[in-house]
């Protein structure tokens, strides 16, 4: 079990569901967290139920002022910031030739700028510390192409590009830059609308949609120490999508 003692993270869109696993994660392995989200409310309760190694910030991740506090609250509270998890970000689905330019410039916004402020944030205080850990969460989306996923795919895929220009600018600094790619996951922002449980997904290889804390254990070792020698590297995490077509069920 990867060992985050001493760290200090910063994870955003940490009030439910993905977020929230990989803050309980964190803080479980002995990490201090900075959970940020714009649900305030949820996030609020989520922090104290984490205990005394959690603090949460009301944070829109668009807002590069909004970052700057967020940072200023890792340093204050815990002492600095080791690791960032760019975990917020916003889905729907719509045919292209129905999407609108604002509603990409809105998806832009919270997936691709709050990722860019994040990293630009962060970056200052890590180098100073002599290094950090980045994981920008993508998505499968980031890897292929999906039919109405214009918006939500632009995004990811700039996710994927962004995070091997930072591991590249950043990795004389000690900072390292990982993306990590789900497949589908049952969370809040879909609605939870997929039913758990192995067997159930059949076009799954593992027969079985991801739940957050699968995606949490893989941030989890990207920010530790034990993934040391890893950066500008996409991990993907789908029970076996990418692999190609699963066969039929035989009756």
């Amino acid at each position: 079990m990867a060992d985050l003692t001493g760290k200090v993270a910063i994870i955003t869109g940490a009030a439910r569901g993905q977020g929230a696993a990989e803050a309980r994660l964190f803080a479980e392995r002995g990490a201090k967290v900075v959970l940020t989200d714009l649900l305030e409310t949820e996030g609020t309760a989520t922090a104290k139920g984490i205990g005394d190694a959690a603090r949460f910030v009301r944070h829109d991740v668009s807002s590069a002022e909004d970052w700057a506090a967020v940072v200023e609250t890792a340093r204050r509270e815990f002492g600095g910031v080791d690791v960032l998890v760019n975990n917020a970000g916003i889905l729907w689905t719509k045919p292209l030739l129905e999407e609108t330019a604002e509603g990409l410039d809105k998806i832009l916004k919270v997936n691709l700028f709050g990722t860019f402020h994040g990293i630009q944030a962060v970056a200052p205080i890590m180098r100073a510390a002599g290094g950090g850990s980045i994981v920008n969460i993508s998505s499968l989306a980031g890897l292929q192409g999906i039919p109405g996923h214009a918006a939500y795919g632009s995004s990811k895929w700039a996710i994927r590009g962004l995070t091997k220009t930072a591991a590249l600018e950043l990795g004389e600094y000690g900072i390292r830059v990982n993306s990590v790619h789900p497949g589908a996951v049952n969370t809040p922002m879909i609605g939870n609308r997929f039913t758990s449980g192995a067997g159930n997904f059949p076009s799954v290889p593992l027969r079985r949609v991801g739940e957050s804390e699968d995606i949490g254990d893989l941030v989890v070792f990207l920010a530790s120490d034990e993934s040391s020698w890893i950066t500008g590297s996409e991990f993907v995490i789908d029970g076996g999508s990418m692999a190609g077509i699963v066969p039929p069920v035989q009756g």
